[in-house]
């Protein structure tokens, strides 16, 4: 039972920071990612497709992303769904083929984005410590039902907070690097 508590807060942390660095991959940093192009959605016969579901990305060059779509008569809607997004990308398209140049970042943009991610990095942070105070509610529930001895409560509530303090520390390291990586040029 106690190992079930552990595992079940390791497990909803992971996945907070797992959701964090996919977040985190959205974000432009003046680099060509594909990631970059996730979160856009095509209408494609009146359904909402992600492009990676309609076209290969690649990016071939650092400032250059490309997407080949399997089907020509796609190609027009991907133009205007990338235009659509807060991306502010212009994608070039040779009628097989559609090329995005990614501009880089000037200086305010790059300032703009650091406060974004590290937003983004205390909302994980947030979730984290309440999948802890869940975790800590669910032992002190045990233990009032007597399912918990005072000593095993202790021991169990210490070893939460270190799992807390371990993914706090990794969601750290990830701010750090993606700090780095948006303030290179």
């Amino acid at each position: 039972m106690h190992d079930a508590v552990i595992k079940d807060t390791k497990s909803r942390m992971d996945k907070a920071i797992e959701s964090f660095q996919k977040e985190l991959a959205r974000i432009r940093t003046g680099r060509a990612a594909p990631a970059l192009l996730e979160g856009i959605k095509v209408d494609y016969y009146g359904t909402l497709m992600p492009i990676n579901q309609l076209a290969t990305i690649a990016a071939p060059e650092s400032r250059l992303l490309t997407i080949q779509p399997w089907d020509n008569a796609v190609l027009g809607l991907i133009e205007k769904a990338i235009l659509k997004s807060d991306l502010g990308l212009t994608p070039n398209s040779d009628g097989k083929m559609i090329r995005i140049n990614i501009p880089p970042l000037n200086e305010q943009r790059r300032k703009d984005l650091v406060k974004m991610v590290k937003k983004m990095a205390e909302e994980c942070k947030v979730a984290i410590r309440n999948i802890r105070r869940d975790m800590i509610e669910r032992l002190k529930a045990q233990k009032k039902d007597k399912g918990l001895s005072e000593d095993d409560f202790f021991k169990l509530q210490d070893e939460i907070q270190k799992i807390t303090d371990g993914h706090v520390k990794k969601v750290e390291d990830i701010l750090a690097l993606k700090e780095k990586e948006v303030l290179e040029f």
